[in-house]
């Protein structure tokens, strides 16, 4: 069998993978134990994070060289702000009384610079993790909490370990190993490169979340215990 690009991506990140699938937000979230407070920090955070997601993957359908890859990422833009924030709106108060937290604004602010500083195939590569890597977390925690409809975090579980996010996540899968066949070796270098560090910003993700992660010297992030009630 042959050995593609996202297969050798994949392989080369399996240690932020692992470190994410031990990290205790993704443990308790799994079991059930993970405290109200952080999961609703997490959801506003995630929601704020979408934001700047569509837009990275608004500047990838923009950027596009083929029909097929435009109206995929323009969707996927879509679902990043209509569909997946849904979720979202049960759990949050008001999302928009939140401020973005250091590691939201960073990993945002990576993606809009490579939209901004690199090339189409570059951007697919970066936007790659947050599909990729979601929908691993959510099959491995379907596995491990089997009947979701008593789980306290069953929903979020659901949205991820679906068939249609699957689905999407395999098309962008397509999208960059046809990209990397068609580029220069520097190409592909910048393409890992980009694909490693949005994988350790998703693992940084979650642990800002645990650690309900604030900005110092007063710029800090909406208080959950106001946005649990």
């Amino acid at each position: 069998m042959t050995t593609t690009f996202c297969d050798e991506l994949w392989t080369s990140t399996a240690e932020i993978r692992a470190a994410i699938d031990k990290l205790p937000f993704v443990t308790g979230l799994g079991d059930g134990t993970l405290e109200r407070e952080k999961f609703v920090y997490y959801l506003a955070q995630d929601a704020l994070y979408l934001r700047g997601y569509a837009r990275a993957l608004a500047s990838a359908a923009a950027k596009a060289d083929r029909p097929q890859d435009i109206a995929f990422f323009a969707k996927s833009a879509h679902d990043a702000v209509v569909v997946e924030s849904s979720l979202h709106q049960g759990n949050v108060v008001d999302v928009d009384a939140w401020t973005p937290s250091p590691t939201c604004t960073g990993y945002t602010s990576y993606l809009l610079s490579v939209a901004h500083t690199q090339g189409y195939p570059e951007l697919a590569a970066a936007v790659l993790p947050c599909f990729w890597i979601y929908a691993e977390v959510g099959r491995g925690l379907l596995e491990q909490a089997g009947d979701l409809a008593a789980h306290p975090y069953g929903d979020w579980i659901a949205t991820y370990a679906d068939e249609e996010f699957e689905a999407a996540t395999e098309h962008a899968r397509q999208i960059v190993n046809r990209l990397a066949d068609q580029a220069d070796p520097a190409t592909r270098d910048r393409m890992r490169t980009v694909f490693t560090t949005a994988s350790t910003w998703e693992w940084m993700f979650w642990d800002a979340a645990w650690r309900v992660e604030t900005w110092p010297f007063g710029a800090a992030a909406a208080p959950v215990s106001e946005q649990a009630k």
